[in-house]
């Protein structure tokens, strides 16, 4: 994500950069805390109320922001917010709803990918039926092209299961609880290790190329309605 800020500011796409730097805001201000609210509400629906408790059932930004997590998603791509506090005790069917939880978030993140994906594809059909201004059509849709690719970035992100990433929380399905607890217990190392590989780009190949294949899928099922149009 940096290279690709200071990749538009040497080639002076000034336009593109704009752009970009509103998408990571509005991601980072706006679907974060759709992702957040999303764990939030699951766990209340299943049984739990802490995060309404926590004042975590709320799609206000400042509850939901991680500041390292967000600055995170400017460098790199990939980021996160605060983890939602659950407890797993108090969930109706205990492992099962905890997972489905921890799957709410990037579940959330997948679907606003596609809700984005579907409106870039109509700004694109709009523009070919009748014709839009330029910079109207460049601005929308790179807008919603820039959004949805975040979202799919975050959501193949925090999905690796490794705390404290969503997908840590899925492993409760699979590993024994005495190994489970003791992987949280190396949370922070775990996170330190993983901000490493990211900044050095060890991690963000895999991640990219997860994130591709997402987005090529994506790409083919939001085309879809587009192309029965043109037909």
């Amino acid at each position: 994500m940096l290279f690709n800020i200071m990749q538009y500011i040497r080639d002076g796409e000034y336009a593109s950069l704009f752009i970009q730097m509103a998408a990571l805001l509005f991601v980072v201000f706006c679907t974060l805390p759709v992702h957040e609210y999303a764990h939030a509400r699951m766990a209340v629906k299943l049984g739990d109320d802490t995060p309404r408790l926590a004042g975590r059932l709320t799609l206000r930004p400042m509850a939901h922001i991680d500041p390292i997590g967000a600055i995170m998603i400017f460098l790199v791509g990939f980021g996160y917010a605060k983890p939602v506090p659950v407890n797993i005790h108090n969930l109706k069917n205990g492992r099962k709803s905890f997972a489905l939880v921890a799957f709410a978030g990037p579940l959330a993140n997948l679907i606003m990918a596609l809700i984005f994906l579907l409106c870039r594809n109509a700004v694109g059909a709009v523009n070919a039926l009748a014709g839009l201004p330029t910079a109207v059509y460049t601005v929308l849709y790179l807008f919603f092209d820039f959004a949805a690719g975040i979202n799919i970035s975050l959501a193949v992100f925090n999905l690796i299961p490794v705390p404290p990433l969503d997908g840590s929380r899925i492993l409760t399905l699979i590993l024994p609880n005495k190994y489970y607890y003791t992987l949280m217990k190396y949370e922070r190392y775990i996170m330190i290790g993983m901000f490493v590989l990211l900044w050095t780009g060890i991690l963000t190949y895999p991640l990219n190329l997860l994130s591709g294949l997402v987005s090529a899928a994506f790409e083919w099922l939001t085309g879809l309605p587009f192309r029965f149009i043109k037909g």
